[in-house]
Parts: structure tokens; sequence; C-alpha cells
């Protein structure tokens, strides 16, 4: 054994210090990841964005309607406080902007009690304006069009809110 060493003392000390570096590396706490283990998990983090993705993006487009609606219901009653000051909703032409700037008919003006709104009037959950016309002296249309941005559709791409007595009796 004594000749192995004297003949060969690089290979010897070339063993040794990679059994030091190994040895060492243990003990430090250090330790890391094959590419095997690194791919597997990369490969199980595909699959599961893959099955949980499209579930979570549809409900993305759920809660948009849900807050459509609630938007809608904010903005009814906000024109409704709005109708018991002045007497009567904003025409087609005032449009929902009367929530927040006062009407030229000096009249109503004394009236109007606003802003009816913190801020401005927000458009839908799809970036659209609402649709509004007063029905009667009582009743309004006020809805968003919808994912489409189109009257009618269905599914998320239906219009939501108060909707036309014809278009909502469609529906």
């Amino acid at each position: 054994m004594t000749t192995d060493i004297a003949i060969f003392p690089e290979i010897r000390m070339a063993i040794h210090a990679q059994e030091t570096t190994v040895s060492r590396a243990r003990k430090k706490g250090e330790s890391g990841f094959t590419l095997l283990e690194m791919l597997v998990v990369l490969v199980i983090i595909g699959l599961l964005a893959g099955l949980v993705g499209p579930q979570l993006l549809s409900r993305v487009d759920t809660s948009k309607v849900s807050a459509a609606n609630t938007q809608a219901r904010m903005l009814k009653t906000s024109l409704e406080t709005m109708r018991l000051d002045t007497g009567r909703f904003p025409t087609k032409e005032e449009g929902l902007a009367s929530l927040n700037n006062p009407p030229k008919d000096e009249r109503l003006a004394r009236r109007w009690h606003g802003p009816y709104l913190a801020e401005d009037v927000p458009l839908d959950p799809w970036g659209n304006p609402y649709q509004y016309a007063p029905e009667s002296d009582t009743t309004i249309v006020l809805y968003s069009l919808g994912a489409d941005g189109k009257p009618g559709g269905e599914g998320t791409n239906a219009d939501v809110g108060f909707l036309p007595k014809t278009q909502a009796q469609a529906q």
C-alpha cells in the first residue's frame, strides 16, 4: 500500500481534496437540486397552471358581471336620490353626468343637492359607459352592454343591470 501512495501522490491528493470539499458542503448545509429534480418540479407547476388557470379566469369574468350589477344598483340609488331632490330623473341628454353636475335649468339647479357620487361616473367593468334612459317618471333603464359591448348576448356577453322592459322580457 505504501507503494501506491508513493507512486500516485497526485491522484491521492485529488481524491482527498474532493472528499474534503464534499464533507465541508454537507457540514455547512449546502446542498442543491439536480437537473432532473428541477425538471420534475417544473412539469408539476405546468400541470397545475394548466388545470387551475382556466378556472380562475372564468371566475374573473363572473366577478365582472357581479361588479356591473353592483355598480348599476349604486347608480340607480344615486339617480333615485337625485329624483327625490329635483322631482325628476335626468333626461337622456343630461345622462349620468347630471349626478355630478347641476342641471342648466335654474329652477332644477336650486333643488339639486349633489354631487350624488363621490367620484366621476364609473365605466362598466369592461371599460364601456353605462346605457341610461328614463322610461317614465318613476322608472329608468340603466345597464351595461356586457363583455362584448354589444346589445344582447349570452353569458358574460349578456346585458347587465336594469334593462328595458322588452329586452328584460326576452331574457
